[in-house]
């Protein structure tokens, strides 16, 4: 009779989390690199998608805007060269058409450096958060920063406690 065991028994074990999917952060880091913003909505967090398409759309302006512009300079720059002076740009000479071309060209550059940023720190984004959606936050575990006074040369020491109640 002591070895038998009935339904009644049986105790739940409360330390183990139910819901862990060990993908979960892949899918999510998956879904932000085929659609930007979709790995947010994947994790619940609808609040992120506009910050992302903001910081990815605003850099992509940036990068069409000054890629025109140097564009612009170019081409008034190669018609300066080949005799013409009927340009938009008439008023200025060689040095500073070339000085424009040279500003733009940076400013494009750095603003393919940040849509290439944003869209890595937005699929970045989406799998720590994934990751940390796992973790159990319950009431029983805290942590508190705690000051309390060293015996031997009465000077404050900062600590931390961690709590666990079972």
């Amino acid at each position: 009779m002591a070895q038998k065991t009935s339904q009644a028994e049986v105790t739940k074990d409360t330390l183990k989390s139910i819901d862990i999917d060990p993908l979960t952060p892949a899918k999510a880091a998956f879904y932000s690199a085929v659609l930007p913003g979709l790995g947010q909505a994947y994790n619940k967090k609808y609040w992120k998608i506009p910050l992302v398409y903001g910081a990815i759309g605003t850099s992509l302006y940036f990068y069409i805007d000054s890629n025109k512009k140097y564009h612009q300079f170019r081409d008034a720059y190669k018609r300066r060269l080949e005799g013409y002076t009927d340009d938009n740009f008439s008023y200025l000479d060689d040095s500073r058409l070339i000085a424009g071309q040279k500003f733009y060209q940076r400013n494009r550059d750095l603003s393919s450096l940040f849509v290439i940023g944003f869209y890595v720190l937005n699929i970045i984004d989406a799998n720590v958060d994934a990751a940390l959606m796992q973790f159990n936050v319950d009431d029983r575990l805290s942590v508190k920063p705690t000051l309390y006074q060293n015996d031997l040369n009465l000077k404050t020491n900062v600590g931390l406690s961690l709590n666990f109640n079972f």
